[in-house]
């Protein structure tokens, strides 16, 4: 069976966005944890657009951090910064409960230390290595912030790698080639004949970010949760306080996923949860298991909808949601790394 998958640098377009946008969350929650918020973020060509509904006590320069993120993201040109935020409608701010109907999923497996896909896993240690590397070490000055990772694996063998590197426009593109192939394709894939390896396929990538492409917050779903290897619903988590069921109802489902699967219960679950608007609880609770290793599957769903509380609130309260941590997720994905309370 082959499996496909990609992640991105720090100045992907997209993902600049999500930087930008998780940045004004966690100052919202950090001025006023109360704060109720549901933004989103557009960049092209020198404009970034911030838009979108907060109720919050804080108040503080959106566009002057939009721009400081811009900036330690590696881009060094001017962006021009629109900001049109109100407050809730009165009916979305009297909403106890869910605000929107939503299906999320967490899910996790014994397949690796990260308990996430394999394939998945690579590709955010080559995105995440070439963007180290450009941060870290002088002789990779020439390396941009934009890039994508692509990952196809057979079982688990890795029969291609393909790497879109942004650099400088005096480098040639065999430099780039044979340096990124020393330095980081090799030492995280390891060296192998028969591994296809792409690296800027069609020659020169010199121009990046909001100068070549447009970007939105919340557009790289697949790169946020499990590659598109498993469902993760229509939402997108950048740009929303943790109360928004959306990233509190998918951090859950995650956390239940990964500590039945520590504790032995099966090789991989995946957790869905249905919810509707103006309902804490969800509607729907799924498990899902292979390798089932203890009772039976009903069991499984019982023994989750007894131990664990769905609600927002109380999903906010136990991984207590409400500290600023979210500009941190913006990149690699949500889940897999330490540092986050929902993978404790």
């Amino acid at each position: 069976m082959s499996k496909a998958v990609e992640s991105v640098m720090s100045g992907q377009s997209d993902k600049i966005c999500d930087q930008i946008v998780d940045a004004i969350v966690d100052e919202y929650l950090r001025r006023d944890p109360e704060s109720r918020v549901d933004l989103k973020v557009l960049g092209s060509h020198g404009m970034i657009m911030i838009g979108g509904e907060v109720n919050s006590r804080a108040d503080f320069d959106l566009a002057g951090l939009a721009k400081m993120v811009y900036r330690d993201i590696g881009y060094t040109d001017d962006a021009e910064v629109f900001v049109n935020v109100e407050p809730l409608s009165e009916e979305m701010s009297s909403v106890v409960g869910a605000a929107d109907t939503v299906v999320v999923h967490g899910y996790a497996t014994r397949e690796t230390r990260e308990f996430l896909p394999l394939p998945l896993v690579y590709a955010h240690a080559l995105a995440r290595r070439m963007d180290d590397l450009r941060k870290t070490d002088p002789t990779f000055h020439w390396l941009g912030p934009d890039g994508k990772v692509q990952i196809v694996m057979e079982q688990k063998k890795v029969i291609a790698v393909t790497l879109l590197a942004q650099h400088a426009k005096d480098v040639l593109p065999r430099d780039v080639q044979a340096r990124l192939l020393e330095r980081v394709v090799s030492p995280i894939i390891g060296k192998d004949e028969e591994v296809q390896i792409f690296i800027n396929p069609i020659g020169s990538f010199v121009t990046g970010g909001f100068q070549a492409d447009t970007g939105m917050s919340g557009q790289k779903s697949s790169v946020d949760f499990y590659g598109g290897l498993i469902p993760h619903g229509d939402v997108g988590l950048s740009g929303k306080d943790p109360g928004k069921v959306e990233r509190a109802g998918s951090y859950m489902a995650r956390f239940v996923a990964k500590q039945l699967v520590k504790e032995g219960w099966a090789d991989a679950i995946l957790i869905s949860l249905a919810y509707t608007l103006g309902r804490a609880e969800p509607v729907m609770i799924d498990v899902k298991a292979s390798g089932l290793k203890r009772e039976n599957a009903s069991s499984l769903v019982n023994f989750v909808k007894k131990e664990y509380d769905f609600r927002p609130d109380a999903i906010v309260e136990r991984l207590d949601l409400k500290k600023p941590c979210y500009r941190a997720t913006a990149v690699y994905g949500h889940f897999g790394r330490e540092g986050f309370p929902w993978e404790e």
